[in-house]
Formats: structure tokens, C-alpha cells, sequence
């Protein structure tokens, strides 16, 4: 395809016309992985996203940052990488080795004390609203809504819509044979052609015939 015709690129820094949105997997190091087209949304910087929104990044602390294909973050999203903790173990949290001379000669290595949550997982197809805080070690699963300035200190379920500080599971999406169907038949893993041809149902609003499709889908494969 050419031209308007055209599948959007992954590959490209800008996919849409607007220069907002960003395909944050061109706009990050090695420590963040990310699928194809998740989105970034900011009317003002998009391009520096790893700067302004995942922060405290040193990849030499190990955890990273993973986001599935076709997720999107609206403006203001930030992902609190593990080095922003402090150590807790002891009787202070004060990080007196970070600044040098007889602080850092008495004191063991910062990082070697910072308590370790793990990696920060975002699943396929998540939608992350305004100025949304994401905690190191959480895991959001595919599909799921976390609503505007939300704190997501626990994982969220597939499928669900959050939000909150803490942030609390409302509500699912859909019953449970929707979600079941949607996670056989993983859209997003699509070649791009078939996900073309998918999209009318992916965005239809008629959910009964959706449901019926996606089962014929998942007949289909058995």
C-alpha cells in the first residue's frame, strides 16, 4: 500500500498527522522495551517521553519498563522506575552515600540497598490516563483502563477499569466469555494485513455481533 492507503508505519517516530502522538518505541533506550504502536500523547514534548515520564532510569539498577503493542498514555503519564525508592531496612531512609566524601566512605552502595519491586509491566492494548503514577514492580493487564491521575501501587486485572489513590479495580469491561475470547484471539498479534481487516469489528459498538465474530475466530483455530 502508498500513499493515504497505507498501514501506518511502526517504524516512524510520528505515525499520525497531528504530531502529538508519538510510536513510544522509537522514542526510548534498550531499559524500556516496547511493542508495536504504543502510543504517547503530549501537545507539547512527546519526543522526550523517556526523559519526562519514566523516571529515575538507571539501567544499571536492572528493572525495566515493558509496554505490549498498541497501548496508549495520555500526557503526563509517569512511570517511577526502582531507583527512586529509598532503603528501608534501616533506621534512616536518608541516602547519605549519594553525596560523596566521608557520607559515601562510611556508608554501603546506594542501589545495593534499594529495595528491588521488579520490572513495570504494561500489557497490550491498556489505555493510561492524565498524569497517571505508575510504581515500580506493578503489572496492568491487557486491556485495562487506569483512569486520569491515578496511583497504581498494585497490579490491575485485564480487562478492568481502575482508578484511584491506591488505585482500586471498579469494574470489568466485559463478562467474562468476552474477555476469555479477547485473550484467544490476541488482536494485536495480528499480521498487519488481517488487522486491517479486523478493525470494524475491533471498533464496532454492536458487542454481541463482536463476541460472535471473535468466537467464530477462535473456532477457527481449534
Amino acid at each position: 500500500m502508498t500513499g493515504n492507503h497505507a498501514i501506518p508505519n511502526p517504524n516512524d517516530l510520528f505515525p499520525n498527522p497531528y504530531g502529538t502522538s508519538i510510536v513510544l518505541k522509537n522514542a526510548i533506550t534498550p531499559s524500556i522495551q516496547a511493542g508495536e504502536y504504543p502510543s504517547y500523547d503530549d501537545s507539547e514534548s512527546p519526543a522526550a517521553s523517556e526523559r519526562r515520564n519514566a523516571l529515575f532510569n538507571r539501567p544499571e539498577f536492572g528493572d525495566r519498563r515493558i509496554i505490549g503493542r498498541f497501548c496508549s498514555s495520555a500526557a503526563g503519564v509517569q512511570f517511577i522506575m526502582g531507583p527512586a525508592n529509598h532503603r528501608i531496612s534501616s533506621v534512616t531512609t536518608y541516602p547519605f552515600h549519594i553525596f560523596g566524601g566521608l557520607w559515601e566512605e562510611n556508608t554501603p552502595p546506594h542501589m545495593d540497598q534499594l529495595p528491588r519491586k521488579g520490572d513495570i509491566v504494561v500489557g497490550n492494548d491498556v489505555w493510561i490516563g492524565r498524569e497517571a503514577v505508575i510504581l515500580p514492580g506493578v503489572t496492568i493487564g491487557d486491556g485495562a483502563i487506569v483512569a486520569a491521575r491515578s496511583v497504581v501501587c498494585r497490579d490491575v486485572p485485564p480487562y478492568t477499569v481502575a482508578g484511584g489513590n491506591p488505585v482500586q479495580v471498579r469494574k470489568k469491561r466485559f463478562d467474562d466469555h468476552m474477555i476469555r475470547l479477547l485473550e484467544e484471539v490476541r488482536w494485536w498479534d495480528l499480521p498487519p494485513q488481517e488487522l486491517v481487516e479486523l478493525l470494524p469489528v475491533l471498533c464496532s459498538p454492536d458487542l454481541e455481533q463482536v463476541r460472535h465474530l471473535l468466537q467464530a475466530m477462535v473456532d477457527s483455530r481449534a
